[in-house]
């Protein structure tokens, strides 16, 4: 598959997420609406993002220099780790509290309280696991 974060990588995460119902059901009931970047630590911008209406992807691709809602940053080879081996729950914790997984926009604390939210999100990674195989 194409390189992480790339444009059709985003796009193959788009595919995957508007296809879950365990994402797309609980986002919709909270009418959740987001700009979602991912990238990599240290660089000034990051690489890949979505747009979400409704619970569903609307677009998908690199960054287009807009405003964000969330803007997740680790190191490349966290990344990799967290797609190949998973990421729950007992992941996610230690991950943001030693800083591998930080929160450049976006309430994390607030995220992980709401079920709603919580479970599509860590959810999200799996879809991360589908795209490179």
């Amino acid at each position: 598959m194409s390189e992480i974060f790339s444009e059709s990588w985003m796009q193959a995460l788009q595919q995957q997420w508007n296809t879950n119902a365990e994402i797309t059901t609980p986002l919709a009931k909270a009418g959740f609406n987001a700009r979602i970047a991912y990238g990599f630590k240290g660089e000034e911008k990051p690489r890949g993002m979505m747009v979400i209406e409704n619970g569903k992807v609307i677009q998908a691709g690199n960054f287009d220099g807009g405003s964000l809602d969330w803007d997740l940053r680790a190191e490349p080879e966290k990344w990799q780790d967290w797609i190949e081996s998973g990421f729950g729950l007992t992941r996610l914790g230690p991950a943001v509290a030693t800083g591998a997984l930080e929160f450049v926009s976006g309430n994390y604390r607030q995220m992980i309280r709401n079920p709603s939210l919580s479970h599509p999100f860590l959810q999200h990674f799996e879809l991360m696991s589908a795209i490179n195989q």
